[in-house]
């Protein structure tokens, strides 16, 4: 693999701290668009740490070293996938600044739903999942976000699968990683165009971002997360660092934290962890 690098969109490199959001535009209407970048969200701190404002957002069409939840690399053909980050600096602090994936999660099934007509739910604490009738609730995207010098800025990175070539996933270490996911296209049964998406989710990232901004804003944006989570009801089994809890998905609390009751009695809030779904509450 090549070293890492930032390819400029439209030939030429592009300078973090200068003008991704050009003045006067509205929030997140004016993104830098780049064909090979490393890791959009390194970019995207990089030019937050440079002073980009509130509303800048970067596009790619290939990544050549993202990450996942854990460090965990992440790879997908050129032209591939939605490949967005997205800084914010608004409405933001300890205890809300979980609601900005949540936005940008909300964004993206309003995105996959408008261009590909395809329902798709979020799972706890960070996948966009589709129903796929070969593996049942498949991946279709993944969003990872990062503090830049404190809960007042975070940026948000999202992927999202649109279509893979013949024979992708190869052989190998990555097929399995893999086994679980799928792409829009695959969902949709028909050809769905990449930035269409990319376009659809700018747009509604950019609505209704305002809702951070007062405290009736961040309830109602809660609350929808909350809904469009597929993880709440469920019995699942939660992998943490050196242990593993099984119980019921009972509630997301204020500040983002899963809420697990557990078989014995009690109950566990949890920050992070890999989430299977085992079955709906109730069910046999």
């Amino acid at each position: 693999m090549q070293s890492p690098g930032a390819g400029a969109a439209d030939g030429g490199q592009v300078d973090p701290g200068s003008g991704v959001q050009a003045s006067g535009r509205p929030a997140f209407a004016n993104p830098v668009r780049i064909a090979v970048v490393d890791s959009t969200n390194r970019w995207l701190r990089d030019a937050a740490l440079a002073g980009a404002p509130h509303g800048s957002a970067v596009l790619a069409a290939e990544q050549l070293a993202g990450r996942g939840r854990r460090d965990r690399a992440w790879s997908a053909p050129p032209g591939s996938s939605v490949l967005c980050s997205l800084l914010f600096r608004s409405g933001l602090d300890g205890g809300t600044v979980h609601l900005a994936p949540a936005l940008v999660g909300l964004a993206a099934l309003h995105a996959i739903r408008a261009v590909a007509g395809v329902g798709a739910m979020l799972k706890w604490p960070n996948d966009v999942i589709v129903g796929d009738a070969k593996v049942g609730d498949a991946k279709v995207g993944g969003i990872l976000s990062e503090l830049v010098g404190g809960p007042e800025a975070v940026v948000v990175g999202i992927g999202i699968n649109v279509a893979w070539p013949p024979g992708w996933p190869p052989p190998g270490p990555l097929r399995s990683l893999v086994r679980s996911a799928t792409t829009l296209e695959r969902a949709a049964g028909r050809p769905v165009a990449r930035h269409e998406v990319e376009d659809a989710l700018l747009a509604e990232v950019a609505r209704s971002a305002g809702g951070l901004e007062t405290a009736s804003g961040r309830e109602v944006l809660a609350a929808r997360y909350r809904a469009a989570c597929s993880t709440l009801g469920r019995s699942v089994q939660v992998q943490l660092d050196g242990e593993t809890l099984a119980g019921r998905a009972v509630e997301i609390a204020g500040d983002g934290r899963l809420v697990l009751e557990l078989p014995g009695g009690g109950r566990r809030h949890l920050d992070a962890g890999d989430v299977v779904h085992l079955r709906r509450a109730g069910a046999g």
